[in-house]
């Protein structure tokens, strides 16, 4: 059985995002062009933002709907670095939209999106603090890309090599938990 339609939807967003957000964080910050920096910066902080929800949505919803059980055919130790990745993604990802809100807030900077909507913001005008968060979300990047990798290869790996199901239980993006062998 695989996971049901609105975790797969939840999942795919955030990749879509997230792996929208790498490139552009990468480029914004290895450039001295502000004509190139100024959109890719506006971009990245208001995905941010919106990841920032989708995540809290997602703990939500996978606090109150569980995950289907792994085959029993996977390994203890497989089952067991499958869930400790899970949690380390969920722990990063927040670690980076957390550092990156606060980092952008407490260096006095908009995000756009929450202040269109009149969403205040939670942190004060710090440059000591916007320092510290910018330090976190640098360092974290690397933990998230090496994460994400081992993610990705393991899904790969998977759904190519063992063909035992456990790509399956997350794709297709919007098929129901039925559906799936």
């Amino acid at each position: 059985m695989g996971y049901d339609r609105m975790s797969r939807i939840l999942h795919w967003l955030t990749a879509l995002i997230v792996l929208a957000m790498i490139p552009v964080g990468l480029v914004m910050t290895n450039v001295d062009d502000r004509a190139v920096q100024d959109p890719l910066f506006l971009f990245h902080k208001n995905a941010g933002a919106l990841l920032l929800v989708l995540l809290a949505v997602r703990l939500v919803w996978r606090a109150t709907h569980r995950a289907p059980p792994l085959p029993d055919s996977l390994p203890a130790i497989q089952k067991f670095a499958a869930r400790a990745t899970h949690a380390a993604l969920y722990l990063l990802l927040i670690v980076m939209a957390v550092s990156g809100y606060v980092r952008v807030r407490a260096g006095g900077f908009p995000v756009e999106l929450l202040d269109a909507i009149g969403v205040p913001s939670f942190v004060p005008r710090d440059d000591a603090l916007a320092q510290t968060a910018k330090s976190i979300h640098a360092r974290a990047k690397f933990g998230i890309g090496l994460l994400i990798a081992l993610h990705v290869g393991a899904a790969t790996y998977h759904g190519l090599v063992r063909r035992d199901g456990v790509f399956s239980r997350m794709w297709p993006p919007t098929a129901s938990a039925e559906r799936v062998p």
